[in-house]
Order: C-alpha cells, then structure tokens, then sequence
C-alpha cells in the first residue's frame, strides 16, 4: 500500500453539517480499500483565483493508505460530488 495526500476544496456555501457528512463519505470510501490516518478540516480560506465562480473555500485534507486502484475510484467521487470544487490526490514519498 502506498501513502496519499488528498485536498479537497468544498463549496464556501455548504453547512458544516453538510461538510462532515462529505468528510465521512470519503472516509468511508477510503477505508474500503484502504486506511484513512487522519482528516484536517482546514476551514474557510481565500482561494488564489475563482473557481466555479467562488472566491473562497472549504479545504479538507485526507492522509491515507490505500492501494494504487483506489484512487481512480476516489477521483470518481469527488467528481461526481457537486459540492466539491477542487481536489488533488498526491502520493507521498516516505
């Protein structure tokens, strides 16, 4: 199993109600395959440049283990996911 970093950018928009329910989701998704280590709620920040027409967001950071197929899957997910506006998935060298 590999190591991974994950960010995601939730839209500024959404309740934290809604935003632990995403942070669970992926999780869960996650430990299917894999296991989450830990999840950073980072808040509200200022974004560089608009995205979909939002100046800011809500950042997530996932740091897990999981299998190289995983993550195809995850990408899948956060795509799909309305509320998710940016994501990158970064393996992480040991």
């Amino acid at each position: 199993m590999n190591k991974y970093e994950s960010v995601i950018i939730i839209n500024p928009s959404v309740d934290e109600e809604k935003t632990k329910a995403l942070s669970d989701k992926f999780t869960e998704l996650i430990n299917k395959n894999g296991k989450v280590e830990k999840v950073d709620n980072l808040g509200k920040k200022k974004l560089a440049y608009e995205v979909k027409k939002n100046k800011e967001g809500i950042y997530l950071v996932f740091y897990f283990e999981a299998e190289p197929s995983l993550i195809a899957e995850l990408e899948r997910n956060y795509r799909i996911t309305d509320e998710v506006i940016k994501f990158i998935v970064v393996k992480v060298e040991e």
